[in-house]
């Protein structure tokens, strides 16, 4: 992907990054690859982030049984941490948007920031499905 090497979507990250206590963001597709980066993480955390990040939606969504309909459709995990937060959001089709973020953070403003995020981008943050990789 392009997007890697380059990382020309990092600036929409960084935008996201517009509020107290967020630290970083990656851009990921639903088989753990890194597709974008904001510009406070090395590439390789990303990478390493981007990878258990798709983990960690994918336990989520196997756990929708749990919400009371095993077919209902996930859009975000919120992980606390002593340290902080670990958002998680569905972006478009196969791609995943996450942010850290402090413990002070505003919890609504920065859940609410990454939606908008991701209906502003729109097609811009959708990632190819890969030959024989995962789907959302």
């Amino acid at each position: 992907m392009t997007e890697v090497t380059n990382n020309k979507l990092g600036w929409m990250l960084d935008d996201a990054l517009r509020m107290p206590e967020t630290r970083y963001a990656i851009l990921l597709s639903a088989d753990g690859l890194l597709i974008a980066h904001s510009e406070g993480i090395p590439r390789d955390d990303a990478e390493r982030q981007a990878a258990g990040m798709s983990g960690l939606q994918s336990l989520a969504r196997s756990t929708a049984e749990f919400c009371g309909d095993p077919d209902t459709v996930w859009h975000q995990t919120v992980n606390e941490f002593e340290n902080g937060y670990v958002f998680l959001v569905a972006a478009g089709m196969n791609a995943y948007l996450a942010v850290s973020a402090g413990p002070a953070v505003d919890m609504e403003a920065v859940s609410y920031r990454l939606q908008e995020l991701v209906q502003r981008l729109g097609k811009e943050l959708m990632s190819p499905a890969r030959q024989g990789g995962a789907s959302a």
